[in-house]
């Protein structure tokens, strides 16, 4: 006999990506309950990184008093070509050695309960779109711009998901084709010009140049230990290389939403992850690009926003990915 459950009973969602495990109960007016953060122990392969993650899970449970008998279901979004409707994760960069792992049957044969997969950018462009940024806009897409980059699509005041539930990987557009080889397989995408991860390899080879830069003191000379925010910083304060290499990014970011507004018209572009918060420093030179380069009627209708919800924009989508069902 199916497990009965009321409608609006609290959701477990999870965002999973290549350094944090965030997991959230849910309820069905998105409010979260309860939430509980750990590193992402993505270097020791997916076996270990679902472990991690089911530990997470039973014990933000437990600290609430609850059984999985209890929830709606548990619904994922995690970083990568998500396969939704058979519930694989066909390919992640961020999380090596990630191929085609049936992460939904694995985390719902452990638990016993329904589970959902998602991929995080589209669950953050559903729970902006419901609860943030974009409510009230029916036609919208979101960039999330951190360790790497995703992307979701609302089309019609629905998520667009694609004929495999894999749309949306608009960190792997081609910016340059002579461009830095991508774990993904393909050379020059978005995510590898525009990224943290791409904003800080950039910051170190100019240190490593010995271009003159406050960032080699604030790691004591260790540049490995340069990351984004660290860059941020440093641009802040006026140092001259940071601030170049993030318009850099910003003037690729801006490449990638002339192609965003000239291919779908969105009423709004939402940007989020780790990296938009950066602000105008990031925001205001992509936005240059735009006006400067895409077709004009849909340049003046997009509107380029930062996002609102920040951290818990992936629970709260993947919540109500799993409440849609």
């Amino acid at each position: 006999m199916a497990r009965k459950v009321k409608s609006d009973a609290p959701i477990l969602a999870v965002d999973l990506g290549g350094t944090k495990i965030m997991v959230a109960l849910v309820s069905s007016s998105g409010q979260v309950i309860a939430r509980e953060r750990t590193p992402t122990p993505a270097g020791q392969g997916p076996v270990a990184v679902i472990d991690r993650l089911v530990s997470t899970l039973e014990r933000l449970l437990a600290e609430k008093n609850m059984d999985v008998a209890q929830l709606h279901s548990i619904s994922m979004a995690v970083a990568g070509a998500i396969d939704s409707i058979r519930g694989l994760v066909t390919l992640s960069p961020n999380l090596p050695g990630w191929r085609d792992v049936p992460l939904r049957d694995m985390v719902a044969a452990r638990l016993g309960i329904r589970t959902f997969l998602i991929n995080d950018a589209s669950a953050a462009a559903l729970g902006e779109h419901q609860f943030g940024a974009g409510r009230g806009v029916r036609d919208v897409v979101l960039l999330t711009v951190g360790t790497g980059i995703g992307g979701g699509i609302i089309i019609d005041g629905r998520l667009y998901p694609g004929a495999s539930g894999a749309a949306g990987e608009m960190g792997h557009m081609t910016i340059d084709i002579n461009g830095p080889k991508c774990p993904c397989g393909n050379t020059g995408c978005l995510e590898m010009l525009a990224s943290g991860t791409a904003i800080a390899r950039e910051a170190i080879r100019c240190a490593e140049r010995g271009q003159p830069t406050s960032l080699t003191k604030m790691v004591s000379g260790k540049l490995a230990e340069i990351t984004a925010e660290k860059v941020y910083a440093a641009a802040r304060e006026g140092d001259s290389v940071a601030i170049r290499v993030i318009n850099t990014a910003a003037t690729y970011l801006g490449v990638g939403l002339v192609n965003l507004v000239n291919i779908f018209n969105p009423e709004m572009i939402i940007i989020g992850g780790g990296v938009a918060k950066m602000g105008g420093l990031l925001l205001e030179p992509a936005r240059q690009v735009v006006r400067d380069r895409a077709f004009v009627l849909p340049a003046r209708v997009a509107k380029i926003v930062p996002a609102q919800l920040d951290d818990e924009a992936g629970v709260l989508g993947a919540a109500a990915f799993a409440f849609q069902q």
